[in-house]
């Protein structure tokens, strides 16, 4: 079994991971968080995003989080930004890249972000001109490339063709989201394999949600067609706030359980990350939903 040697793990927990909570949330518990998770050894945090609070307001305050976090040189804290207005305003509060985000359908894309998808690309130009005058990093994400809670099947070939848009466009690493976690471990291997025809293996990344219970099944698959950055959420927090019934990510401290046992180097303490987990859970009133923390806590 072919598997990479070291795996990237990219933790979205305090932006994707909280988005979709019903309570707002004190930024210093999103500090908090952040700073749990970087004891623990993660090096990527999607730490905040900085979209209209109108449409996502769990999000506000993103600005005191990136403002008020303990930084670690070795650590990247990352903002999700939707167009040149996000960007300048991640810039002010100092992340250390940005993230854009595009989906592989008509229909998710006009109810997530009131576009098209090419009129979505054409607003991240100017974005993406700045960011790279400023050599600041930009990330693309692509939604819903297995699956579509308004469209459903969404074609390889589409997605393709986006992920193939954001690449040339500037995005150094593309990640691909089963948004609604419908997706089977065979449609993820055949849609790596169409996808990396234009956008190469290295700058891929998957980000797999768990609504259907296939996320680790899905990632196992990912990293056997050469994938090696994986994102996710610790405690498996999440979801979409338009993409109705879909869970949260695979589940962080379930992803460096399966990558310990797989002899695959990470860099994260699972004990400290299940502690960090254990912390947003009990602030915010919920049970984990990692499998591995529940074992534990069980013991």
């Amino acid at each position: 079994m072919k598997l990479p040697s070291r795996v990237k793990i990219v933790e979205v927990g305090p932006r994707d991971g909280l988005q979709n909570e019903q309570q707002a949330i004190d930024p210093q518990i999103k500090i908090n968080l952040i700073e749990r998770l970087t004891q623990a050894g993660l090096t990527y945090i999607e730490a905040g995003s900085f979209v209209n609070p109108k449409w996502v307001p769990q999000m506000a305050g993103s600005d005191l989080v990136f403002q008020g976090i303990d930084r670690k040189e070795s650590v990247s804290y990352a903002a999700l930004t939707p167009n040149l207005q996000g960007y300048k305003r991640a810039m002010e509060c100092k992340a250390t890249e940005v993230a854009i985000f595009a989906a592989a359908s008509e229909a998710f894309s006009q109810k997530n972000i009131n576009c098209s998808i090419s009129e979505s690309l054409a607003r991240f130009e100017p974005l993406l001109v700045a960011a790279k005058a400023a050599n600041i990093p930009v990330r693309g994400y692509i939604s819903c490339v297995l699956g579509c809670p308004y469209e459903g099947d969404v074609s390889p070939e589409k997605v393709l063709e986006v992920a193939e848009e954001l690449f040339s466009m500037g995005c150094y690493e593309i990640s691909l989201g089963d948004t609604i976690g419908v997706g089977t471990a065979k449609q993820l291997s055949q849609l790596i394999q169409t996808v990396s025809r234009a956008v190469p293996i290295d700058k891929l990344a998957v980000h797999l949600h768990d609504t259907y219970g296939q996320a680790l099944a899905n990632t196992l698959t990912a990293l056997q067609e050469g994938i090696s950055v994986v994102d996710s959420s610790v405690a498996g927090l999440g979801g979409c706030p338009y993409a109705k019934g879909a869970s949260g990510n695979v589940a962080t401290e379930d992803l460096v359980y399966m990558l310990n046992g797989l002899g695959i180097e990470h860099g994260v303490d699972l004990s400290a990350l299940i502690d960090a987990g254990n912390y947003i859970c009990d602030a915010l009133g919920r049970s984990t939903g990692s499998r591995v923390a529940k074992a534990r806590l069980g013991a």
